[in-house]
């Protein structure tokens, strides 16, 4: 059983095989760390997690898609210390994702007109974008770099490169948002370019001291977007680039979000702490065409993960759908992948692990009804069986998902 072996990821050792995923808390303010993130990491490390990952940091200010996403910058090394001091004083280890949301922000929040791919119009957003140009691509790259150094000295272990799920680098990757003419557009080989300097820098700035991870597609999730044979050449192009490790996703946000985390969208939950009037009724009366449910079920990517394993030598992590103790062993043991993340079983249970090692028929108590991931848009993210005074409506949304995945199964 190598559930709480431990296991290497470049130069950093972790005491098992589990990692806390990048999904994102919503936990910041004005772009800071908060102590409520700080709890929640803390939580999950003493809950004996291999490693937690602080989500969806912003390496600049055009990266940013709301207030409460961390920017990477100098100025909040010290508060992201307490963080991780407090993450190693449980015996966990400290990663955070860094990246840049491309056309999936406004200008109140990126402080400029968005930036993409190509120029065009984002409707899930909904917003103009300008494609960027071929000096700013470089200029990012090495803010990339940059914010690997600013990880280093808030005592970050690892970083988590986000190369999938329709932001910025896969906006390069994917031929639905890359419409370029240059060298940057056309061929999946080209198409790989910004890919490949974020990468250079990354890995520079990482040194000899940091794991990299990379989260990269294995399909976008859409015709359209990019299938397996693609994701497979740009997973190879990845390890070949120097990458520590992994992790497979799937899914793409301005098309297939739901591809993502699977299961149904609460659309009211969603809108119900949308401050904008026009936002909350726009997406009330056209959210279910614009998010459409993707069925839940369990470890719901091994079927494209294998094909990964099969093909690829370096570390690879396993995410999507692993809810109890018997799938963690059978993605680990049977499937011969060498980490698992957890995103929702780890906000359900912060104690996930320690209870699946303590137990070993242990499941965790997650329904993925995707509460917690409607809210997060407008708060912090948050189980809704650890609320207690939320409006009977959302209770009724709830109850009717339950009711809807029941009858799907």
């Amino acid at each position: 059983m190598k559930l709480f072996t431990p296991a290497n990821i470049g130069p950093v050792t972790l005491r098992n095989r589990t990692i806390r995923s990048a999904a994102f808390e919503g936990m910041g303010k004005d772009n800071n760390p908060t102590d409520a993130l700080r709890d929640y990491h803390l939580s999950v490390a003493r809950g004996g997690v291999g490693m937690t990952t602080l989500a969806y940091a912003g390496i600049c200010q055009s990266a940013l898609s709301f207030k409460t996403q961390l920017w990477l910058r100098p100025e909040i090394v010290n508060p992201l210390r307490e963080i991780t001091d407090g993450i190693h004083s449980y015996g966990a280890k400290a990663s955070i994702q860094i990246g840049h949301c491309g056309n999936m922000t406004h200008r109140s929040t990126a402080g400029c007109l968005p930036v993409g791919a190509t120029t065009g119009f984002n409707l899930y957003s909904p917003t103009f974008v300008r494609g960027l140009t071929r000096d700013e691509l470089k200029g990012l790259a090495v803010k990339f770099g940059d914010a690997v150094r600013t990880a280093r000295d808030a005592g970050f272990d690892c970083v988590e490169l986000h190369a999938g799920h329709g932001y910025l680098i896969s906006q390069f990757l994917s031929p639905f948002t890359n419409r370029r003419r240059d060298e940057y557009g056309g061929s999946l080989d080209n198409r790989m370019r910004f890919m490949r300097e974020c990468m250079a820098e990354v890995m520079k700035a990482a040194g000899s001291d940091m794991g990299v991870l990379v989260k990269t597609n294995m399909r976008d999730g859409f015709k359209g977007g990019l299938e397996i044979d693609d994701c497979l050449t740009v997973a190879r192009e990845l390890q070949t680039l120097g990458a520590h490790a992994l992790v497979l996703s799937g899914g793409f946000v301005s098309k297939a979000p739901m591809y993502v985390m699977r299961g149904e969208m609460p659309i009211y939950s969603m809108t119900h702490y949308m401050p904008q009037l026009w936002l909350k009724y726009g997406v009330r009366w056209f959210g279910k065409f614009m998010i459409p449910s993707v069925p839940f079920r369990e470890l719901y990517f091994l079927d494209d993960a294998r094909l990964f394993r099969k093909e690829l030598d370096l570390p690879l992590v396993y995410v999507g759908g692993i809810v109890s103790r018997e799938n963690a062993d059978k993605v680990l043991d049977a499937e011969g992948f060498d980490f698992i993340q957890m995103g929702r079983a780890l906000l359900n249970e912060p104690d996930f692990v320690n209870r699946m090692r303590d137990e070993e028929c242990h499941r965790c108590g997650c329904d993925h009804v995707n509460y917690c991931i409607a809210r997060m848009y407008s708060r912090e993210m948050a189980c809704h069986k650890h609320l207690h005074d939320l409006p009977p409506r959302i209770l009724k949304e709830i109850d009717d998902i339950k009711r809807r995945s029941r009858d799907i199964r």
